[in-house]
């Protein structure tokens, strides 16, 4: 059997009532460093950014925040894009998130890349994090005699 990088960076979230949304987020980051998960009291429209203060706690329980009442996995690969990540964990279970991508010491919403795959987000972001860390400590030419 064949296995493709894909299907090894496959991930299954267990939604349920009393998951917190700090696992969901820890689970995500653990496959996709670059991007977080946020989870938002109210959905936003396609394209557009969530109000910070809509932003749930990540001690909040997903009961807290769905409006369905429903249990079940939900798959995610790098080849999926953010726009139907989001369209499913609301379509699903009711679940408002948004993805975040770091930019030097920065998260930024990605309403305006929505139509990227986690994967090219997350490359984007390790490339912008890492362009950033070396802009912050350049290479010092010292002449020590």
């Amino acid at each position: 059997m064949y296995v493709t990088k894909e299907l090894l960076n496959t991930m299954k979230i267990i939604i349920n009532e009393n998951k917190k949304i700090a696992d969901i987020q820890k689970e995500f980051n653990d496959l996709f460093p670059y991007l977080q998960i946020q989870f938002f009291s109210k959905p936003h429209k396609p394209g557009g950014s969530s109000p910070k203060n809509q932003m749930k706690e990540p001690g909040s329980s997903i009961k807290e925040c769905r409006t369905v009442n429903k249990s079940g996995v939900i798959t995610v690969t790098p080849m999926i894009s953010v726009n139907e990540l989001e369209q499913n964990f609301q379509n699903i279970f009711g679940l408002s998130i948004q993805i975040f991508r770091k930019s030097g010491k920065a998260w930024l919403q990605t309403n305006v890349t929505d139509n990227w795959t986690l994967e090219e987000q997350n490359k984007e972001g390790e490339s912008l994090s890492q362009n950033i860390n070396k802009n912050e400590f350049p290479d010092l030419d010292l002449d020590i005699k």
